[in-house]
């Protein structure tokens, strides 16, 4: 069977069993501050499993795109060593939500992996919870009785918490799972050592195929179990390792899945697949990560230094640097394997071939960054081996390789490559120290306390914010955080009107109010977050009356600046697409009270006159006062068929809003102004390159833009005065610039003069000091003009020449060294002799051997600084 056949017929085998098929969601997660990336296929159906949410249906089947680069089996160094693991992957699932459970389950796993897909019984195991003594939990005899009607019970193997029982996190909903193995050894060697020895022993060919999780359980923060009311279903089964087994092979990579991008690689790079094991596994790496990447970028997440961005980009260069160590690719080649890529996958996943030139473009960007990146790393390594060969060192300390590896993004084991190409080692231990000391800054810095939901009142709660900004409440629940030694609490009201932070636009602050007259008490909310679908309201304290109702207002004023910032985005989206071409797509934005921050898909500068045009469009549409048409709860085809915009890598439901302005169609979540008169002005303050083919505009409206446009007339007054008012000052300044450029020729040729006066007299103050021609100048002159006098010398003293510049201009002490080239040869070195100078002058400095220059603080410091280079050279 190909890839699509078999991933055709689990979602058909299940749709035929009552399970409806949906769609993948982004393999790129937002609005869910616990997850940057898809990892598992259960995540879109989180909000089901925690009880904030009812599905659509009770019975469902997908295939999901997953990323996963850390935890079980998932360090990303390890991909591409291996024939099985992976960045990104297809999870195959079948879910049940309060329907069947374990029977249901098991049976039809084993009817399609046996005989639907024909794999025989002798080469599948699996796998049931042991129990556990310590947390009270038993063992999953349900599941290992219905197995036996399969499986003789040496092929039901027990299996221990790590390995069969699922959790979400550290709380919530879990249970016991039970994993089916398979069995893709020679018939001989199944003979000579029985699989159920091998199973979860990393065996390349004994491997997990489909793990079936029944979440019976909710995990308490105090880590006890308790039963849930509603028992559901996840299973996953990995797509990649499906094809192995079906397909007869013996490594996913061999697999119709990677086999044509590993061609393409073969045919670029002038090798063969097969032929040398390092080549063989950088084909493999090149061909995971290619796929991890263009997925998470036709998602939406682009290659950046932080957060999801920052895994993007390190995928993206492992990939590059295997290319480049490897394969022999000195330029960007990862972008040129988007098109086969897009031709065996576009037709299941659409998304690739709508953002195919995206994708392309920002991968042959941040190819070309990266080979820059590997030129200064192999400069720099070169210098540390220069130094300590000198001074017959055996290993490079490993502050210094980490600092290639964290500042530069210069990989360890390429530096380990090139030392040991020198006979040199590389300080691993210090490394790893350096390597930890970042992972403990990175985890205080993020760590985070939650305790368990206290619940005052059972109930849902309903956002009201898009009509009321005050609305009478309760507290449903509320919880206790610790985060950097700070304690808040998040509270869950009946009903609300702020808006929690999503899509783009920030949440709303306001206050909780007591309704009572004898005990009136106002709780500020400083925040309102989405967290698992449910409005999270952040305050530094709790109410005394938990139970008592409440006023909930938000902060009017902030709501109606984000509102206007928030429309204004909508009529920018549409001027963009009509000024510039309907290539223009939205690709994130940032809604605050304060500015709006709108990136969008151009592959090009926006020049002055086009925003000019934007700016204009935009504000026609203000001065038009066009009302808000919002339609609430329309299906998704009939908002399509308005010719509203979705937005790439979100995932909508069945369900949808809409909100219009004239001409302006798209879905959105957020709140809005009445009207686009409202909004009042609205002007363009930056245009920049986020990205490889993505801008960033910024701007601001209403009031926010009166004070930018104020700011700007106070800048021209001010500029006119330095004129006197001159009636015309465009032509003012054109004059004054030209007289500028008149008197700095000049200058400069009065300084070439004065140079050549001064470097006559200097020559013939330099001494003969143990001999070393010597020259040392103390002074006002600017370091500039040292360094000139400096380099002007060099040419005319090229033996055994010292020349050392003290200078206080401006009361601020600087130094200048230079060496003639045969000093350098004898082992002096500028950069090092300087650094370690300075600390009289309490600064610091560095440059090239023949030539450095340092600056600090301490006048009183340039004798000993001069005094100490002096005496390292001559003497």
């Amino acid at each position: 069977m190909t890839s699509k056949e078999i991933r055709t017929t689990f979602l058909n085998f299940f749709k035929n069993k009552g399970h409806e098929i949906v769609p993948s969601a982004p393999m790129v997660v937002k609005n869910d501050p616990t997850l940057m990336f898809t990892n598992a296929g259960m995540n879109q159906f989180k909000d089901i499993f925690l009880g904030n949410e009812t599905g659509k249906a009770n019975r469902i089947v997908d295939t999901q795109k997953c990323l996963r680069v850390s935890g079980k089996h998932n360090d990303l160094e390890e991909v591409g060593h291996d024939t099985y693991h992976h960045t990104m992957f297809e999870m195959l699932g079948n879910w049940s939500f309060g329907d069947y459970f374990k029977k249901e389950a098991i049976d039809w796993a084993w009817e399609l992996l046996h005989k639907v897909y024909g794999i025989p019984a002798d080469r599948l195991y699996a796998t049931v919870f042991e129990g556990s003594e310590k947390e009270g939990s038993e063992k999953d005899t349900e599941a290992f009785d219905l197995w036996k009607q399969y499986l003789p019970e040496n092929r039901i193997l027990l299996g221990n918490k790590k390995d069969n029982f699922w959790e979400m996190g550290d709380t919530g909903p879990c249970g016991p799972c039970s994993e089916i193995h398979i069995d893709l050894r020679p018939d001989a060697e199944r003979a000579a050592t029985p699989g159920e020895s091998l199973v979860n022993k990393d065996n390349p060919l004994v491997i997990e195929v489909w793990n079936l999780v029944f979440m019976q359980f909710n995990r308490k923060a105090d880590g006890s179990l308790e039963s849930l009311p509603a028992k559901h279903v996840d299973t996953g089964m990995g797509f990649e390792r499906l094809c192995m087994a079906l397909q007869g092979v013996t490594s996913n990579y061999d697999t119709d899945i990677f086999q044509p991008l590993i061609g393409k690689i073969a045919e670029l790079s002038g090798k063969k697949y097969g032929d040398d094991k390092d080549s063989d596994i950088a084909m493999r790496v090149v061909a995971d990560h290619l796929r991890a990447i263009s997925f998470s970028i036709a998602d939406g997440q682009l290659p950046s230094n932080v957060k999801a961005g920052y895994v993007i980009r390190r995928i993206l260069r492992r990939a590059v640097r295997y290319g480049y160590t490897f394969l022999g690719f000195d330029k960007p080649f990862i972008c040129e394997l988007v098109g086969t890529l897009v031709n065996e996958m576009g037709g299941t996943f659409p998304e690739l071939v709508k953002q195919q030139q995206l994708i392309e473009k920002v991968i042959h960007e941040e190819e070309l960054s990266f080979l820059r990146t590997l030129e200064i790393g192999i400069n720099m390594l070169d210098k540390l081996v220069r130094e300590s060969k000198k001074q017959n060192k055996k290993q490079i300390n490993g502050t210094d390789i980490f600092t290639l590896y964290d500042t530069y993004g210069f990989p360890l084991d390429l530096t380990e490559l090139i030392l040991k190409e020198h006979g040199l080692q590389a300080d691993k231990e210090g490394f790893d120290l350096e390597m930890q000391k970042q992972k403990n800054r990175a985890r205080n810095a993020a760590a985070i306390e939650v305790d368990d939901w206290v619940v005052i009142k059972e109930g849902e709660s309903e956002f009201v914010g898009y009509d009321h900004t005050s609305v009478e409440t309760e507290i449903l629940r509320y919880r206790k955080v610790k985060q950097k030694d700070k304690d808040f609490y998040q509270i869950v009201l009946s009903a609300t009107p702020f808006y929690a932070e999503m899509g783009g636009q920030v949440g709303d602050s306001g206050l909780l109010e007591s309704d009572s007259d004898s005990e009136p008490e106002s709780i500020e909310i400083f925040d309102t977050k989405k967290e698992n679908n449910l409005s999270v309201h952040l305050a530094q304290r709790l109410p005394l009356n938990l139970s008592g109702t409440f006023v909930a207002s938000i902060n009017i004023d902030k709501r109606t600046a984000a509102e206007c910032n928030h429309s204004a985005t909508h009529l920018l989206h549409y001027a963009l697409r009509k000024v510039l071409g309907t290539h223009v797509e939205q690709k994130g934005s940032f809604v605050s009270s304060e500015v709006l921050r709108f990136d969008f898909s151009h592959f090009q500068k926006v020049n002055y006159d086009e925003i000019r045009e934007v700016e204009k469009l935009v504000t026609k549409a203000i001065r038009d006062n066009i009302p808000l048409d919002e339609y609430r709860n329309i299906s998704i085809d009939e908002a399509r068929s308005m010719g509203a915009m979705a937005l790439f890598g979100e995932k909508y439901g069945d369900r949808v809003r809409v909100i219009q302005f004239g001409d302006s169609v798209e879905l959105c979540g957020g709140t809005h102004i009445r009207q686009t008169g409202n909004i009042g002005a609205f002007r363009i303050v930056s245009e920049g390159s986020i990205a490889a083919g993505i801008r960033r505009i910024e701007a601001v409206t209403a009031e926010q833009c009166e004070n930018f446009l104020y700011m700007q007339q106070d800048l021209l007054y001010s500029i006119r005065e330095m004129f006197n008012n001159a009636p015309n000052l465009k032509q003012a300044l054109q004059k004054f610039f030209a007289e500028n450029q008149e008197l700095r020729k000049t200058v400069e040729e009065f300084k070439k003069e004065n140079l050549a006066l001064v470097k006559k007299e200097l020559a013939k103050q330099v001494k003969d000091i143990n001999g070393v021609n010597t020259l040392i100048i103390r002074g006002c002159y600017t370091p500039d003009v040292v360094k000139e006098i400096a380099l002007q010398l060099r040419g005319e003293f090229t033996d055994k020449f010292l020349f050392i510049g003290g200078s206080d201009a401006d009361n601020r002490p600087s130094l200048t060294l230079m060496l003639s080239d045969d000093l350098v040869k004898n082992g002096f070195d500028a950069s090092k002799l300087i650094r370690s100078a300075a600390k009289h002058i309490q600064g610091g400095g560095g440059g090239q051997a023949h030539l450095a220059t340092a600056g600090g603080k301490n006048v009183d410091g340039l004798s000993a600084a001069i005094d100490e280079i002096l005496n390292a050279v001559t003497k």
